[in-house]
């Protein structure tokens, strides 16, 4: 027959037995606290800020794509307009790249357009007219709190690229003061020369980099399109980590065919996030793929969940 315990056993029993407990979730805690901390200093702990490109979104009023993004965590909508920003501000919202201008030119006794894709910093000949149009943009970005424009390198159209760095770095350089005063980055985006963008010079990260040492200035910069850089050299996650001292901006697509970032495509979004937060890199990520869906904004959010790391 057993012996019959006392109560008094059965208390300390449970008494040791919640101490146990107790200790055993303290040290748990202790444990997630400390990975916690290690995620928060490997920069993994959601670390980017999204934004998205308003020319994907054709249809949808700039008004509705801020209503419907602030609910899933869009903090800017950029590629925009200074006829844009009220819009943008009305709603709290940033806009983390702004737009190029644009100008006219005459040239051999014809009338140019200058400061879009195929013709911008690699001719001289472009210099004056792109530094009068590049200035007041930058200083009307500035008084909005907007820090971040995009530019162009131009296409090669029979240039060797050498010249064309030299050119550009040229021009570069002489709004460079500008920029540094008002705290300014401008950022030259790169692009594939392959599919989308045939004869684009800045089509390589090495000759972007390049570019960025010669004009030696913290506001110059580059905008690290991962869909394009895919197509023309792939290896996106060791040119993070090798160049990203380069890169102002990361703009996502799907690759091929620059629609949603999901498990239709080749790359895989979230390690290439990690990879960017590792850096140390704080800024802005944005959305640039053409949704193919009906629900564009459904794709939209879906992007924007895919890359939060």
């Amino acid at each position: 027959m057993s012996e019959k315990k006392s109560p008094l056993s059965r208390r300390s029993f449970v008494a040791g037995s919640t101490a146990a407990v107790t200790a055993a979730a303290a040290m748990l805690d202790q444990r997630f606290s400390l990975a916690e901390e290690a995620a928060k200093s490997a920069g993994v702990g959601g670390k980017i800020k999204h934004s998205a490109c308003k020319w994907c979104y054709k249809k949808i009023s700039l008004d509705d794509l801020c209503t419907a993004g602030k609910d899933f965590g869009l903090e800017s909508v950029e590629l925009l307009n200074p006829a844009d920003f009220p819009t943008i501000k009305k709603h709290g919202m940033h806009c983390a790249m702004v737009s190029f201008p644009s100008g006219e030119l005459e040239v051999d006794g014809k009338k140019v357009k200058i400061g879009s894709i195929p013709k911008a910093f690699n001719r001289v000949e472009y210099h004056d007219k792109l530094v009068e149009i590049y200035e007041p943009l930058i200083k009307e970005s500035a008084d909005n709190g907007f820090t971040n424009v995009i530019c162009f390198s131009g296409n090669r159209d029979g240039m060797d690229d050498e010249e064309g760095l030299k050119n550009c770095a040229e021009g570069l350089k002489r709004l460079m003061p500008l920029c540094e005063k008002l705290g300014v980055t401008l950022s030259m985006e790169l692009l594939n020369s392959k599919v989308n963008h045939k004869d684009y010079m800045c089509d390589y990260s090495a000759w972007g980099a390049e570019l960025c040492e010669a004009i030696g200035s913290e506001h110059f910069k580059l905008l690290y399109d991962i869909y394009h850089m895919q197509i023309m050299e792939g290896d996106v996650i060791a040119t993070i980590r090798d160049r990203n001292k380069y890169f102002s901006h990361y703009h996502t697509g799907g690759v091929p065919g620059r629609a949603e970032i999901d498990e239709t495509q080749e790359l895989y979004y979230p390690a290439i996030m990690r990879a960017i937060v590792e850096t140390g890199y704080d800024g802005w990520v944005g959305q640039e793929f053409i949704p193919k869906r009906d629900d564009k904004i459904a794709s939209l959010k879906q992007g924007v969940e895919i890359c939060t790391v």
